[in-house]
């Protein structure tokens, strides 16, 4: 990865904790109980005008090592 964009990501990140402190604590403890395959993720978004849109997935072994590899690349 470059690292100028992984820099970029980083800080960008660091805006976004700043931002809403409450969002990787939710993540932290989402993970700690432990996210399996079959686990499903689900997100509804609001916009300004009150429209919402609704979606989910279900988690597949793929998806899990994709978690696992994106944490150990952060730590």
């Amino acid at each position: 990865m470059n690292p100028m964009k992984l820099l970029k990501a980083k800080n960008a990140w660091s805006t976004f904790t700043k931002n809403h402190p409450k969002f990787p604590k939710f993540l932290k403890a989402v993970y700690q109980d432990g996210i399996e395959e079959g686990s499903v993720f689900e997100i509804t978004v609001t916009n300004a005008s009150g429209k919402t849109v609704t979606s989910n997935l279900k988690l597949t072994e793929s998806d899990i090592k994709l978690f696992h590899e994106l944490i150990s690349e952060k730590a």
